[in-house]
């Protein structure tokens, strides 16, 4: 039996056949023509499923691109969001950006869809980006009187509460955005974000800041990148990003004697491997000196 549903404004179709699930898009937003095209597109997904149809297609890349975002990949949403802009740029034409690990990004992405595209036999060439899809980490943290500063002088008071609330739990900007006061208990607060549906902990002075805070804070994302930029821009804090607060957070709480494993939980990473990665090059850097 097929199934109709609808997904960022555009229908799609799903069927499955002893274990196996397609999903096309109808590529409409109008329920009428999805209905109108839903007999068309049964029959071209029943005779896939049972193997009737196994000659391999010729999609064109923007083809591919809808097929390859309407199937379940098991995404949280902000990957799928940002997975689709990154082929929309692409099929426009746009390049790829300047920044090394942006770049590695966009060419990872790309090249997912044309792997995919080739293992569904929807293709008959794969045109593959060549270049670096890991990229360069950025290990950028701040000083304390890079902190001092920031807690003092960045205006206006309800996003700076917002930057010392994002020190303090070491979440991202996504997650304190998406804040609800129904989700603020007493020790924690449950969020959604990268990782899907985590805690994040409350010590005693991101509590005193909830306290104070009259409305949580709905910003949009490029609110908060670009007002930080400007604002620490203002105080002569150079290469600066607002993420770089959550690595400051890990990498104080490492120099302060917390188990590598208590960071990572504090962090919201899948594994400790992550959280090693992360910051086993800061830490090289801290190593006080030593004689042989």
């Amino acid at each position: 039996m097929s199934s109709l549903y609808k997904k960022e404004k555009t229908w799609y179709l799903s069927m499955s056949y002893k274990g196996k699930r397609i999903t096309k898009s109808l590529q409409t937003k109008d329920r009428k023509v999805a209905l109108g095209l839903k007999p068309f597109y049964e029959r071209s997904i029943i005779d896939e499923l049972t193997g009737i149809s196994t000659e391999t297609k010729n999609l064109s890349f923007k083809e591919l691109t809808d097929q390859f975002l309407s199937e379940n990949h098991g995404w949280a949403m902000a990957t799928f969001k940002l997975n689709k802009h990154i082929l929309n740029s692409y099929n426009n034409n746009k390049p790829l950006p300047p920044n090394l690990t942006s770049r590695a990004i966009h060419t990872r992405v790309i090249n997912q869809c044309w792997n995919y595209g080739v293992k569904h036999k929807l293709i008959l060439k794969a045109n593959k980006l060549p270049g670096d899809i890991i990229g360069q980490a950025r290990n950028r943290t701040f000083n304390s009187d890079e902190i001092k500063s920031m807690f003092e002088n960045i205006e206006p008071h309800t996003f700076n509460l917002f930057v010392q609330f994002a020190y303090y739990t070491g979440a991202r900007s996504g997650e304190i955005r998406s804040i609800s006061p129904d989700n603020v208990q007493n020790d924690y607060i449950v969020v959604r974000g990268k990782t899907g549906r985590r805690m994040i902990k409350l010590n005693s002075q991101a509590k005193d800041i909830i306290k104070v805070v009259n409305t949580l804070w709905d910003y949009k994302k490029d609110y908060v990148s670009h007002r930080f930029k400007k604002e620490v821009r203002n105080l002569g804090i150079k290469n600066a990003r607002f993420h770089d607060l959550r690595r400051t957070f890990g990498l104080n709480l490492i120099k302060q004697g917390m188990s590598i494993y208590k960071v990572s939980k504090l962090l919201g990473h899948r594994s400790v491997k992550t959280t090693e990665q992360h910051y086993a090059p800061l830490m090289t850097i801290e190593i006080e000196d030593f004689i042989l």
